[in-house]
């Protein structure tokens, strides 16, 4: 039953005895007699015809009082009211509220609700920072740039990757990276960030999400990052198995303010969406 159905039903009792919703018949209607392959008598008018629907809206004393004093059976509350002298006024129905009979029935009623439940968008945020230390060459988004300098980090300090997993994570209601690969063992000590990163899309995946979208955002004044944007999102799509056009990865600076300013260390946001399937 529609929640406008309820809504409405409510409402006319409100100001109305008896109310119940029902359908204008927009289907050609015939009469017929006999068993089997039966021939059309006549044609039946339909322009005040209504198929019948629930739920049937009373006021409690007056339906109450037309059962007390009815006789027989009844194929509804509105016959009963109206045995009773009841007006009873026609509401607003709805093409998906159904009545249950037949299998095929249950059938119908699945694919309805099937239809109508909301679609689960989760949403993911992730930030990250790593500092600059000794090197000469730094990865970003699983793309290896040469510079100056390197990142510091227990892993390979990929702080592009770091983000986009920790945004999976987070819309996952996963925490983040460290709480699946504590940086306290070991064995996490210099490996790839695509191992972080597809084991949080795996685990999306086995959720049944899939991404719709992943935005990433680098901070930094140098490297400069616009000549390999495209690559990281190559690189970004083949590890999350994610369509290229639905990857973004870009960059900007912090105006040289703050540690990134001074060229102290590369910082990195992301936002991911996951669609349940």
């Amino acid at each position: 039953i529609p929640d406008r159905v309820i809504t409405d039903m409510t409402r006319m009792v409100e100001k109305y005895d008896a109310a119940a919703p029902g359908l204008p018949i927009t289907d050609a209607l015939w009469s017929s007699e006999g068993e089997g392959f039966r021939q059309v008598n006549a044609t039946v008018e339909r322009a005040n015809l209504y198929r019948a629907q629930t739920p049937q809206a009373f006021r409690f004393s007056a339906i109450l009082n037309a059962h007390r004093t009815h006789e027989g059976l009844a194929l509804d509350d509105v016959e009963v009211a109206r045995a009773a002298g009841m007006a009873v006024q026609i509401g607003p129905g709805h093409p998906d509220n159904i009545k249950i009979t037949t299998p095929a029935d249950f059938a119908r009623a699945e694919r309805i609700l099937k239809e109508r439940q909301l679609m689960d968008i989760r949403v993911g945020n992730g930030f990250d920072v790593h500092r600059f230390g000794a090197g000469d060459h730094v990865i970003l988004c699983g793309v290896k740039i040469p510079h100056t300098r390197g990142l510091q980090g227990h892993s390979d300090a990929d702080v592009g990757l770091h983000t986009v997993t920790d945004a999976i994570y987070g819309a996952l209601s996963e925490g983040d990276i460290g709480r699946h690969f504590p940086p306290s063992d070991p064995q996490w000590k210099g490996a790839a960030s695509e191992i972080f990163l597809t084991h949080a899309a795996n685990l999306a995946a086995s959720r049944g999400f899939v991404i719709s979208n992943i935005d990433c955002t680098l901070i930094c004044e140098f490297p400069k990052i616009g000549p390999h944007a495209a690559a990281m999102q190559t690189e970004v799509a083949r590890i999350t198995k994610t369509d290229e056009s639905r990857i973004s990865v870009k960059a900007t600076t912090s105006e040289q303010l703050g540690f990134t300013g001074r060229g102290e260390g590369i910082a990195c946001m992301a936002t991911v969406t996951l669609i349940a399937q």
